[in-house]
């Protein structure tokens, strides 16, 4: 069982010339400037998908890498120590009028891939524009992450533990953005901004690595042979991370207006169109971004078959404990529970079907020999014992890079 929820990469940007918005002193700065705008015509190239090299060239340029995920994380890797090294200098001057004019004068714009604006605007994806260099920070680093999530998904298939460290590293990514980055932008906030900018976006961004990340290293424990228990606890502490999730997102109304009509709502079982959280193993591939991103019942559908999936390990766990009446309940209690959740996309009801069908087979041979050999009572929902969760990884910190390179402006 996996999550996916790739639609947050998908951010596009206008493009930024340092050299022509800031007068340098000495030529050190110019070219450190020049040198900026480099690395990010390269980002600019790649996500607003303006770029005519070919994959031979791109492999050749990125020194041999033939992700395209991987050549994004280099060119972002290769921009942000220089992004933080001009901060970090902004910074030392900030009070200085001249250097406010030249960052407005950047035009820094983004779209977002959040923003119900975004999506429902005829005229194309609307832009944000903020007048600050932690704008900028922020927006690359979120992409940064959403591309991390990218990797974390294209290596599942061949390598596990690989796949949930990446799932990890990008958790720490959007820790790193909720606890540092954004409360420091907050005075040059507009009140129009993309949700990508608040903290709770963050935060439930991270958690929801995490629970990513937690869901990978179940398909793991399984490959190993782990006992249900154990099993049962690690499928219901996804729950707990998306739960967590579920909590911040119900309380940031008044954090960004933009994103609540719609990503607040992301956990209801309505048609409402929100970013989703999607069951992996779909035999039909997965859906399409758009629908991805949109359908309203994903999330929940998901918490719900990790629910599911715990109930029946946890009803294995009784059945070997001898326990068949308790076990019988629990599956029972589980089939009726989730049936209230079916999602209304028809490739997702597919998949749930499936899960579905399998506890349903699973209580009919438990109820069989419990009818015809133990005869034990069954207990009534209130006396089936409570799933427990058990959260066994945890985000790897970020910690910025920063090229330490003298910057003078002609202030």
């Amino acid at each position: 069982m996996m999550l996916c929820f790739e639609d947050p990469a998908k951010l596009k940007t206008r493009k930024i010339v340092f050299e022509d918005a800031y007068v340098a002193r000495d030529s050190g700065t110019l070219e450190q400037l020049k040198e900026l705008s480099s690395k990010r015509r390269l980002i600019e190239e790649s996500i607003n998908e303006s770029s005519f090299i070919t994959d031979a060239i791109a492999r050749e340029i990125s020194g041999g890498l033939t992700s395209p995920c991987e050549q994004d994380l280099q060119k972002l890797e290769q921009y942000l120590p220089l992004l933080e090294n001009l901060v970090v200098h902004y910074d030392l001057v900030s009070n200085n009028r001249q250097m406010v004019v030249w960052t407005t004068e950047l035009k820094i714009r983004w779209t977002s891939a959040l923003s119900a604006s975004s999506f429902f605007n005829l005229l194309g994806p609307k832009y944000f524009q903020i007048d600050g260099l932690r704008f900028e920070l922020c927006m690359t680093l979120f992409l940064y992450g959403a591309i991390l999530r990218e990797r974390a998904l294209e290596v599942l298939s061949a390598d596990l533990v690989q796949s949930a460290s990446i799932f990890r590293k990008a958790a720490g990514v959007y820790q790193y953005l909720a606890h540092d980055v954004i409360p420091s932008l907050r005075p040059a906030l507009t009140a129009e901004r993309p949700p990508e900018s608040t903290v709770p976006v963050s935060s439930v961004m991270s958690l929801i690595c995490l629970a990513e990340a937690q869901a990978v290293t179940i398909r793991k424990a399984e490959e190993k042979g782990n006992t249900g228990g154990l099993l049962a606890k690690l499928h219901y502490g996804v729950v707990q991370f998306l739960n967590e999730a579920t909590g911040i997102l119900y309380s940031m109304n008044g954090e960004c207006k933009d994103v609540s009509s719609r990503f607040l709502r992301l956990l209801t079982s309505s048609s409402e169109k929100v970013p989703c959280l999607v069951h992996w193993d779909f035999t039909s591939g997965h859906p399409s971004k758009y629908e991805c991103f949109f359908q309203g019942d994903f999330i929940s559908s998901c918490k719900a078959l990790h629910e599911l999936r715990s109930q029946r390990y946890l009803a294995e766990g009784l059945r070997i404990a001898g326990q068949v009446g308790v076990a019988v309940g629990v599956l029972q209690y589980a089939l009726v529970n989730v049936k209230k959740k079916v999602p209304g996309e028809e490739s997702w009801r597919v998949a749930f079907r499936k899960e579905i069908d399998d506890a349903a087979d699973m209580l009919r041979k438990y109820e069989h020999e419990n009818e015809f050999v133990w005869r034990e009572k069954i207990p009534t929902e209130d006396e089936l014992p409570l799933l427990e969760g058990k959260k066994i990884v945890n985000f790897i910190p970020y910690h910025p890079q920063r090229w330490e390179r003298a910057l003078v402006f002609n202030i």
